[in-house]
């Protein structure tokens, strides 16, 4: 198993976010996991990146518990992420931004992955030398996705990808995500577009006030009156 989430409690501060969650992501796989505002999906990344330590509970990354690592322990060791509103370095251009992602490779060729990032990406190689704060919202989803693959990553976490972008650009931005499952990454996509997310995933989680109260193959939950109940919370 890539990832596994073994009875994972979070709290901030005195407030319990996260109840006894149990989760997997198996090698290539793309998992999603759904729910409302402020049913701990954000938290749930933060804790798998190690942005947020569990109170109690165990993180197993690659077969080792890596609950005690800090987050660039985490990226060397295959993690990646495409953060909810992108949050890319606007006054840098969009190959400096691509670089960042490259960070713990110094030293490496880092010609083939500019390479793969530019096919996914076409429009990355015509905006190159472009600052990332004059880029649409869509380009710039682009470049946070291109910029987390030039890690090499094992595991992309997806933080609601589809957010603030334009409905026409949504289907694109799945498509390229079920593209870059399909190369081989394994993805954790947290979103709220349920219908978009299942239709491109293995299996999914639906949580609901810190806890998973339902999960299943992709395809049964697009059919399931439980999902609809669970996700709307009635």
């Amino acid at each position: 198993m890539l990832l596994r989430l073994e009875n994972v409690t979070t709290y901030y501060g005195q407030m319990r976010i996260l109840e006894g969650i149990n989760l997997e992501v198996g090698e290539g796989e793309l998992v999603s996991l759904l729910g409302g505002n402020a049913s701990g999906k954000s938290t749930t990344l933060k804790t798998v990146l190690g942005v947020v330590k569990p109170r109690s509970g165990r993180v197993l990354f690659r077969d080792d518990d890596v609950t005690g690592c800090g987050v660039p322990e985490r990226i060397s060791r295959g993690m990646a992420i495409v953060p909810e509103n992108r949050r890319l370095f606007g006054d840098m251009s969009v190959r400096e931004n691509l670089e960042l992602g490259a960070t713990l490779r110094r030293g490496e060729d880092l010609k083939p992955d500019f390479e793969r990032v530019h096919s996914l990406f076409p429009r990355l190689y015509e905006r190159r030398d472009q600052l990332a704060c004059t880029l649409s919202g869509g380009e710039q989803q682009m470049v946070a996705m291109g910029r987390a693959l030039m890690s090499r990553p094992k595991l992309l976490l997806m933080d609601e990808p589809s957010m603030g972008l334009a409905p026409a650009l949504v289907q694109q931005n799945f498509e390229i995500i079920k593209q870059v499952h399909e190369a081989g990454v394994a993805v954790l996509m947290v979103e709220q577009n349920a219908t978009m997310a299942l239709s491109i995933a293995n299996r999914g989680y639906v949580l609901a006030t810190g806890e998973i109260v339902l999960q299943d193959e992709a395809s049964a939950l697009l059919e399931s009156e439980d999902l609809k109940r669970a996700y709307l919370g009635r």
